[in-house]
């Protein structure tokens, strides 16, 4: 591995620590290839939302009870002058629990990825509205969000495959 530190004149301890932090930020950098870091924010991003909608259903197109008592009871907008309920808790349920799982469904394939993101984005904004302390957790997901909209799927991806099947610019 070739790189400016080759070219130093010798510092004693100095340069030998040098010389082994680049060596090892090499290694790390080996290791942590874009193409396999945006499969894993893909993957990261896609799970909680997969697991919260495979909660709300009892077979196809069939919501539980729970979700519906959830979007009904318990899930409140925390909008100024609020909290307020779910406007049309039966659809909102239903629309949650479709979202999630399509929307993570086609993150982890890598298909229409950024739009995707862009759907669990919003969805992670409503969830914020409904429980504001959980922000910690909900910032990651619209990082992870913003960052696959921004830098796309990578090579181990779908619409990497389409794109680069149909002579395409890369996605």
């Amino acid at each position: 591995m070739s790189n400016t530190l080759d070219s130093l004149p010798d510092r004693g301890a100095f340069s030998f620590l040098a010389r082994l932090m680049a060596t090892a930020s090499g290694l790390v950098r080996a290791v942590a290839q874009p193409d396999f870091v945006q499969a894993v924010v893909r993957l990261a991003l896609a799970v909680p939302f997969w697991r919260s909608g495979i909660l709300k259903w009892d077979g196809f197109l069939q919501l539980n009870d729970t979700a519906v008592d959830l979007f009904t009871q318990e899930f409140m907008l925390h909008l100024p002058g609020g909290p307020y309920p779910f406007p049309a808790p039966a659809t909102m349920a239903f629309l949650s629990g479709c979202g999630e799982i399509v929307f993570s469904t086609l993150v982890v394939l890598g298909l229409g990825t950024r739009f995707a993101a862009l759907g669990l984005l919003f969805m992670t904004l409503v969830v914020e509205l409904t429980v504001p302390d959980g922000w910690p957790i909900h910032i990651t997901w619209a990082a992870m969000a913003l960052s696959i909209m921004r830098w796309g799927p990578g090579r181990l991806s779908l619409d990497h495959l389409i794109a680069r099947t149909a002579g395409a610019p890369n996605l």
